[in-house]
């Protein structure tokens, strides 16, 4: 549980530090913009790192469904952020590829023999 907290606070960060700017892109110069989210993604790192290394591998995750869990968790953030921050629409296709997705994670974490 650990590992899915820290991921979702991690993604809060990073799609904040990618895709906050937005609505001041014609405003400000591009290097100072780089330079906010790099701060910004400082915090993302924080705790991405730990999710990843410590406590996702002690939580029994492997590797390819770390990353499958924070492709998720990332498109998830982003959706919610992308309607109430950006103010942008849901469609039926995204919906409909966000379901292909989860199809995908559940083929990743679908027992092996």
């Amino acid at each position: 549980m650990r590992t899915i907290l820290c991921l979702l606070i991690s993604n809060c960060f990073m799609t904040y530090a990618w895709y906050g700017h937005l609505k001041k892109v014609d405003s400000m110069p591009l290097i100072k913009l780089i330079f906010i989210s790099w701060g910004i993604a400082f915090f993302e790192y924080m705790f991405m790192v730990p999710a990843n290394n410590k406590f996702g591998i002690q939580e029994g995750f492997s590797p390819f469904q770390l990353k499958t869990i924070q492709e998720i968790i990332s498109l998830l953030v982003f959706a919610v952020f992308a309607v109430l921050f950006l103010n942008e629409p849901v469609k039926w296709n995204y919906i409909a590829a966000f379901v292909c997705i989860l199809g995908a994670v559940l083929f990743m974490f679908y027992p092996s023999r």
